[in-house]
C-alpha cells in the first residue's frame, strides 16, 4: 500500500511540483493538501495520512508550531519539515518538536523522497542531512561564548520574562548588580537587547524554544475548513 501523504504549504507552485513529483513515486501517493494551517486538523482528521509535509513558514502560524501539536495530537504520523530557512537554530526547533525529519527545499528530490520514507517507517525517529554539522557548529560557538554560571542564572531569568529588578530579588542581590550581570551578558553575546540576546542564545542552544501551546487546538477541526482533496 502507498504512503498516504498530506501537504501543507502556503504556496501553490510548491504544491504543484509536489505533485508532480510523488506522482511518479510508486510507493507514495499524495490524498490532500491545504495552504493554512487553520485547515490541517481538518485534513488530517478526515484523510488520515501516514506521513504530512509542513512548511516552516505559513501564511497563517508558525509551522514549526503546528508541528508540536500535530505530534501531540498524532504520536505515529510522520512529519516532515521543509524550510527555504538554512539555520541552525530552526533545525534545532524541529528536532526539539519531534518532527521526523528537517529537508531543507533546496535538498536533491532524492533526499526529500528519503526524508518521506524515513517518517512513514521512523515517525519518531530524527533525521537531517546536515544535523551533525549543525551540533558542530553548536557546540563551538558555546565554547567560545564560555558562559558563567551566574551569567547562565541571568539568561534563563531573562528568558522566563523576568525585569532587572526581579532578577535581582530572585538572586539575591542587589539592582546595580543584576544589572551589571545582564550588560556583562549582552556584551558576550554581541546583543544591545533582552529580544536580540535571546534569539542569540536559541541560535546557539544556550536556551531552548518553548513549546507552551493551548491545550485541545486540534480536538476539533475549524467548521469552515477547506480540504482539497486530490482525486
Amino acid at each position: 500500500m502507498p504512503i498516504r501523504l498530506v501537504v501543507v504549504d502556503g504556496h501553490t507552485l510548491t504544491r504543484y511540483g509536489f505533485r508532480e513529483l510523488v506522482a511518479q513515486q510508486p510507493d507514495m501517493e499524495i490524498v490532500a493538501e491545504c495552504g493554512l494551517a487553520a485547515d490541517a486538523p481538518a485534513v488530517l482528521a478526515e484523510f488520515r495520512p501516514d506521513v504530512v509535509t509542513v512548511d516552516v513558514t505559513l501564511p497563517d502560524a508558525d509551522g514549526l508550531q503546528l508541528a508540536r501539536e500535530l505530534r501531540d495530537h498524532y504520536r505515529e504520523l510522520g512529519i516532515v519539515i521543509l524550510t527555504s530557512k538554512g539555520q541552525d537554530d530552526v533545525l534545532f526547533r524541529a528536532l526539539e518538536t519531534g518532527v521526523s525529519a528537517f529537508v531543507p527545499k533546496t535538498a536533491p528530490v532524492q533526499e526529500l523522497l528519503a526524508a518521506i520514507r524515513h517518517a512513514h517507517v521512523a515517525a519518531s525517529s530524527f533525521t537531517a542531512a546536515g544535523l551533525a554539522l549543525a551540533l558542530s557548529r553548536r557546540q563551538a560557538a558555546r565554547t567560545s561564548l564560555a558562559l558563567s554560571a551566574r551569567e547562565a542564572e541571568v539568561l534563563g531569568l531573562l528568558h522566563s520574562g523576568l525585569s532587572i529588578p526581579a532578577i535581582a530579588l530572585r538572586m539575591y542581590i542587589s539592582p546595580s548588580t543584576a544589572k551589571t550581570y545582564v550588560s556583562r551578558l549582552y556584551e558576550k553575546l554581541g546583543a544591545t537587547n533582552r529580544a536580540q540576546a535571546l534569539m542569540i542564545a536559541l541560535r546557539y542552544g544556550l536556551i531552548n524554544f518553548d513549546h507552551e501551546m493551548p491545550a485541545g487546538r486540534l480536538a476539533l477541526p475549524p467548521k469552515d475548513a477547506v480540504v482539497e482533496a486530490i482525486a
